[in-house]
């Protein structure tokens, strides 16, 4: 197993989160990574975080302190088109669905990535990146909860799926720390029409009620949470939770989806929590958003190909 440098050997005992932190991303070990797959790091800095932030950023963490940190706000008027970019290419096979589990901060749905069957090319990237996952950052209330911003605006949630460079790598987690190593699509929701194909999923949700559940999916098509329009901003930038690394060439959609108010996940929250009461609450996802690093957006590229 890899070593996670870029997270701090005290953050992997707390056990507010180490459970689903350790599933995902593995216990570090102490050899170190080779060299040429090693991604940006950055020096190190300790970040005081307050309540209103993500349970990760509670206190003083030891992150990096790098260049490429996520997420950023996207100002449109320094963003620049590049004719380079091509298409952004989205082939999802609805089959490769697994399940969705609670990871103790956000709901995740899991794919069979054992395969080409799922994933993304064109656009920015060079490989074939494979599906992995995809999950939600909703905030406390309904106008805030994107993790990016557009010209300071935020959106009521952010959509994130997330793939890896099977050319380049073996696995997910060897990509995780590597160079180019994984390709994230962003999609902002906003409040508005009935979204039908959101609903299979919103429905499964009192089921993974508690940290660590987990349910079969059945077949569901990502694509359908996607927008019609396929135009993106890109940038290289990280991870936005632990382990922070630089490794992740960002997509972001520049058209929202828009989902009903009784579909957004933060309603949802409130109306499971009533219903079995304010253990239950404690119990639940606890959604966050990673703070806006104090990056500026000139880097961003635009592709437009509606």
């Amino acid at each position: 197993m890899l070593r996670t440098p870029a997270l701090g050997r005290s953050l992997w005992k707390s056990s507010d989160f180490s459970v689903s932190v350790k599933r995902m991303w593995g216990t570090p070990r102490s050899h170190p990574l080779r060299p040429e797959r090693r991604c940006s790091q950055g020096p190190r800095v300790q970040r005081n975080q307050t309540d209103s932030g993500h349970p990760l950023w509670k206190g003083p963490v030891s992150v990096p302190g790098g260049t490429r940190q996520s997420p950023i706000n996207i100002r449109c008027r320094d963003s620049v088109y590049d004719p380079r970019l091509k298409p952004l290419m989205v082939s999802y096979a609805a089959e490769s669905c697994l399940y969705v589990w609670n990871t103790g901060f956000f709901f995740q749905v899991e794919f069979d990535d054992s395969t080409e069957g799922s994933g993304i090319s064109g656009g920015p990237l060079e490989n074939h990146y494979r599906l992995k996952q995809f999950h939600f950052h909703w905030g406390a209330v309904d106008t805030w909860g994107s993790e990016h911003t557009v010209d300071g605006r935020t959106y009521p949630a952010e959509l994130h799926l997330v793939h890896w460079n099977a050319a380049k790598y073996r696995s997910y987690k060897e990509a995780v720390l590597g160079e180019s190593g994984l390709a994230v699509i962003g999609v902002f929701l906003q409040l508005g029409a009935h979204r039908e194909p959101l609903q299979k999923l919103v429905e499964v949700l009192p089921a993974v009620k508690h940290k660590g559940a987990q349910v079969a999916m059945g077949p569901f098509q990502p694509s359908c949470l996607l927008p019609a329009c396929r135009d993106y901003w890109t940038y290289p930038g990280s991870l936005t939770t632990p382990p922070l690394t630089e490794s992740v060439t960002w997509i972001i959609l520049k058209e929202p989806v828009q989902v009903a108010r009784n579909q957004s996940f933060l309603s949802v929250q409130k109306r499971l929590c009533l219903l079995v009461g304010v253990l239950f609450c404690r119990l639940f996802l606890k959604a966050g958003v990673r703070p806006e690093t104090h990056r500026l957006s000139q880097a961003t590229r635009a592709g437009t190909h509606c």
